[in-house]
Order: structure tokens, then sequence, then C-alpha cells
């Protein structure tokens, strides 16, 4: 017992000191000393969750029409860029009406060469054996194509797996925010941002698709049908942006968002807000061998369905940099910057529910939790000097090096303090509590067998910490199981609970050891009141 290295008191020491230095900026946020805390010190504080500092709430529902949209979309451009460029297979013009893609093969020798490049384009559903689109010959010469709804079952849940990650970057790009963006099943996504009580921004940051396209005007529609909504074969209508009429654009994507590698609020030479761009080296590629091919020609920048502008191609843009204007205002055009940095959207999310949590609340829950833990830990401390005299004076000392290191450790990993959080704070205490009780009856157990103080003491913390170590390997399998599957206040309660089970094994087992032995090393007492 009284063997207790040096270098073992130092580890010990600094372990504690460090934890506690890391949770002084939580506990001090709201004094003096936070405004003068040293910048080149760890700042790290502990937030609060939505139920406790208030925020906003959305669910995010994904608009399926959509899916089947892009789906369709996507397999025209496949058939117009595989079949069109392919010399061997002549096919005529394409046609999406009904939801289902068709189109004539000229020439009937051809027909069974079309029929196997379409099924290596598309893709096996799972084990089932079917595909994510169905390809038949009907009128001899005509193939169809049909989406299965295996296929589109897999392009949802895909969508909605990046969806999730894109939502969760343009709130927060920097990943220093305390969010949850989690899905809740197969069509939904829950949004929670504490401390933001303007759901309107949240709704229009999260809302915006920004699906980006640039795409060749079509010079040769005729005005007046346009503005009717008839466009040319090969082109589409769509209505500009600030509402001054529609315009015709070839359907064949130029560019797309996809190969945006930055983007960022930037002025032009009028010292109007624009957002700067850059492409990766295929879209650089391939933006600058359409401007050449086209100088002198108007081309569209879509965003979402609706023309920002369309500027006339002056000189070929190379070196993959570019700029998109708009009549954009900085918030705006920031707003747009921080949606193309982050993705787009692969499926419209509409709003189905939105709540605005006040922070009064959540201010009423911290005050209840607070009241809570001082009393909790009151009591215990009461019963323990009450029970265990000296020894009770040690699992004190560990009961509030434990809290510290708590606090610390949530600090250190930005966690998130919710009110179910709170409540695994409090039990960690009764946590805490139990390995020392195991201890101190272990110890009054071998010295009612007669055995000396140092023996007594060496095998009480010895046999207690088998029992300590394997109980508690059990409660944070328990924690980090309910951590992985849970979501929201559940994932708080798990946090604190696997912080506070490590961090109390640790101060039972070390630190009230570590007080014990250098007090016996120091006294030598003859007898032991326990």
């Amino acid at each position: 017992m009284l063997d207790f290295p040096r270098w073992k008191i130092w580890s010990i020491s600094l372990t504690i000191f460090v934890c506690i230095f890391l949770a002084i900026p939580s506990l001090t946020a709201k004094t003096s000393l936070a405004s003068n805390w040293p910048s080149w010190l760890p700042s790290a504080k502990i937030s609060l969750g939505l139920d406790l500092a208030g925020g906003s709430q959305l669910l995010l529902e994904a608009d399926s029409n959509d899916i089947s949209k892009q789906r369709l979309q996507g397999m025209e451009d496949t058939v117009t860029t595989e079949l069109r460029r392919d010399p061997r297979i002549d096919i005529g013009d394409i046609s999406t009406s009904g939801g289902r893609l068709s189109f004539i093969v000229r020439n009937p020798t051809q027909l069974d060469a079309a029929v196997e490049r379409l099924r290596e384009l598309t893709r096996p559903v799972g084990l089932t054996g079917s595909r994510d689109w169905d390809v038949q010959v009907v009128d001899s010469t005509r193939i169809v194509l049909t989406p299965t709804a295996g296929g589109t079952a897999r392009a949802l849940k895909d969508a909605m797996t990046v969806a999730r990650d894109v939502v969760r970057r343009r709130i927060d790009p920097q990943g220093t925010k305390e969010i949850t963006v989690i899905n809740q099943g197969d069509r939904r996504i829950l949004v929670q941002v504490p401390g933001v009580e303007d759901p309107e921004a949240l709704k229009k940051l999260i809302g915006q698709t920004a699906r980006l396209e640039f795409k060749l005007v079509d010079l040769s529609a005729n005005p007046a049908d346009v503005q009717q909504g008839h466009a040319p074969p090969g082109s589409q209508i769509l209505p500009m942006a600030d509402g001054t009429g529609n315009i015709a654009v070839k359907r064949r994507v130029m560019v797309s968002g996809d190969q945006i590698i930055k983007a960022q609020q930037s002025f032009d030479q009028n010292g109007q807000p624009v957002v700067s761009i850059g492409f990766n080296t295929n879209g650089a590629r391939r933006f600058g061998r359409v401007t050449q091919e086209n100088v002198g020609k108007p081309f569209a920048i879509i965003l979402d369905d609706k023309v920002l502008s369309a500027p006339n191609i002056n000189e070929p843009i190379l070196g993959g940099q570019a700029q998109i204007s708009g009549n954009f205002t900085v918030a705006s055009a920031n707003d747009l910057a921080v949606s193309l940095a982050s993705g787009k959207l692969p499926v419209k999310l509409n709003v189905i529910e939105e709540r605005t949590v006040g922070p009064d609340l959540g201010k009423d829950s911290i005050e209840k939790g607070i009241v809570a833990s001082v009393v909790s830990v009151v009591a215990v401390i009461i019963f323990m000097l009450v029970t265990y005299g000296r020894f009770g004076l040690y699992t004190t000392y560990g009961l509030i090096v434990n809290a510290l290191m708590i606090l610390g450790i949530m600090a250190l990993f930005n966690a998130s303090l919710t009110l179910p959080g709170i409540a695994g704070f409090v039990l960690t205490i009764g946590a805490a509590v139990d390995a020392n009780v195991l201890i101190n009856e272990r110890i009054r157990e071998e010295l009612r067998r007669g055995r000396r103080i140092l023996d007594a003491l060496e095998t009480g913390y010895k046999e207690a910490s088998t029992a300590i170590f394997d109980a508690n390997i059990t409660n944070v399998i328990a924690a980090g199981l309910m951590w992985y599957f849970g979501s929201g206040p559940i994932r708080g309660f798990a946090v604190v609970l696997m912080i506070g089970i490590v961090t109390s094994v640790f101060t039972a087992v070390n630190f009230t050891r570590m007080l014990v032995a250098l007090w016996v090393r120091r006294t030598r007492p003859r007898e032991l009141h326990i």
C-alpha cells in the first residue's frame, strides 16, 4: 500500500489538473474571468442542448415526386450520352411522358444492341434479382424504360443519407455547433439547433436544394412561344428568378454543381455581391471547352430550376473559376455560397413541422437540475462522512474531483448538456459512491478478520477493484449501446453516463487510494477507524 511510486502520483495529479483546467471556462462562462481568459489557453465550453438553451426544431420530409423526376432526368441524360454517341445505335427523340422514358430505334437491326446496352446501365436492387429500371420493347422498335419500386426505394434511401450530411454542413459548416441532424424513418430528417430562435432563416438555408446548372440559351426559340411555355424540341422553359419572364434553355447540362469544389461570397468589378466558384478538374475542362465553342452566345446560370442570369460568353472561361451574379445582397450571396459549398440536396425537403423552444423553460430546468445535483451530492457527502469518517472525507474529495473531471472532459469533446444529461450526471454520483462503498466495506471486512492495517488496505483496494471494474464495464457497454442506437436526449444521457463511469472508477480506484497511501505513509497509524 505504501509503495505508491512518484511517477504514478504525478500522472494522477496531472490528469486531474488538466481536467479541472478544461472545466474552468464552462464554470466561469458568465463571470468576469471569462472575458479575461487568455486567448492562447483552451476555451472550449459545454454547450446547452435544445431543452436547456432553447432553439428551433424542424422536421423535414423528402418529396418522393422529386426523386422520381430526378431519376427520369438522369436516365434521359444517360441514354443521350451512351446511345446517341454510339455510332452503332441510331435513336429518335426521347419522351418522358407518364413517368416513363421511351424512344424509337430507327434501325431495327440495332434494337438488340440498344437493349443490351441499357441493361448494362441499369443496376440490380439488392438480392431480389430485379433491377432499378425495367427495360421493355414495344411496337417492335420502341424501347420503354420504367422505374421499378425497388430502384426508387433505394434511390430515396441513398438520397436521405446524403441529404442528412448536406443539411448538417449547411447549418454547421465549421463543425463547431452542437446540433442534432438525424434520420427518422425512410423519408424524414429531424433538425434541432440550440440557441437559434429564428426558424425562418433556418428553413431558408435548409430548404434551398442548391441544384446549380449551366446551360446554353436556345436562341432559335420564338419569344412569344417561350412566354406561353412552349419550348422547341431538345429545350425547356424556365422562369427567371427575378420574375421578369421565362427563358428557353437547352436541356443538356454544360456543367453542374456536382463539379464545384469551392464557393464563397465576393464582389464583382462594380462592387456588387456575387458568388465566386471553382470547379474540379473535370468541371474546369468541360466549362472551358463549352465556352470556347460558344463565344458570343448567352448561357443560363440555373439554381433550383430558376434562371439567376443569362450573360453572354464574351471569351473562353478557362482556369476553372467563374462568378454567379443575380441581384444578390451580401447575406443572400453568402447563403448561396454556403449551400453550394456544402453540396446540393439530392432531394427536395419540405418542412412539415417546426417548433421554437424559448430559453425560459430551459432556465427553469437548469435551476432545478442544479438543485437536484447539489442536494444529491450534499446528502451523499453527509452519509459518507458519518459512516466512514476519514475515509468518507477522501470519498468526498473524490466526488468533487469526479464532477470537475466530467465537466472538463465534456468541454474537451464539445459535448452538449441536455436535461437527460443532467440526470446522467446525478446518476454518476451514485456510481462513484458505490465504488467507494465497496472499497470501504471490503477494508472493514479485512480488519474484522484480524489483518494488519496495511494488509487490510491493500487487500480491500485490490479485491474491490475487480468487482468495480466488472460492474462498470457492463454499464459502459449499456451506455455505448444507448449512444449508438439512440438519438437526441438519449445520446446526451449516454455520453454523460459513459464519461461519468470512467471518471468514477478513476477517482475511486486511483485518486482516493493515492490519498490514503500518502496519509498512511505520513502518519503510520496504529489503529484504523472506518
